[in-house]
């Protein structure tokens, strides 16, 4: 079983964390939301991962929900990118099925990858964005991937 963290509500299932989500969504039906996901690492013994979900009323804050997964250790930064990005996907993936099965599929889904312009990850900007993108996501890169460089990155630590 696979369970997320909410800062306000503790340990959840998909289906609570979801329920949440719709909750929150139609409590106020007439803002505009986006539901972000993005992933970070950090290196311990193993590695750390977290994937955060962000639902976002627009101009009106955000919640989010966080997932921990403990790995070997990868050590090729490459590698590490694209894992931190099909960890997202694969979240993204549920949030959407579930989503369009529960009638907010106009929502839209954001994917924020942890990589940008500067530093060692701009190589890979345009493969990475190009899975996403394929996966019919909209993909971010810093400095506008917050859930991935902020929120996950928060719970890395």
């Amino acid at each position: 079983m696979v369970y997320f963290m909410s800062p306000t509500r503790g340990r959840l299932t998909f289906e609570e964390m979801m329920a949440d989500i719709a909750g929150y969504i139609t409590g106020l039906p007439t803002s505009s939301y986006k539901v972000i996901i993005g992933s970070d690492s950090q290196v311990k013994t193993d590695m750390c991962y977290i994937t955060a979900v962000v639902v976002h009323r627009q101009g009106k804050g955000a919640r989010y929900y966080y997932r921990k997964k403990i790995q070997r250790k990868i050590k090729s930064l490459r590698q590490k990118i694209f894992y931190e990005t099909a960890l997202s996907l694969e979240v993204g993936g549920m949030v959407a099925n579930y989503l369009a099965e529960s009638g907010l599929d106009d929502l839209e889904v954001e994917i924020h990858i942890d990589i940008g312009r500067q530093g060692e990850t701009r190589d890979l900007i345009r493969e990475v964005v190009g899975m996403v993108t394929g996966s019919g996501f909209q993909a971010k890169i810093k400095p506008d991937a917050y859930a991935a460089s902020s929120v996950a990155d928060k719970h890395t630590k």
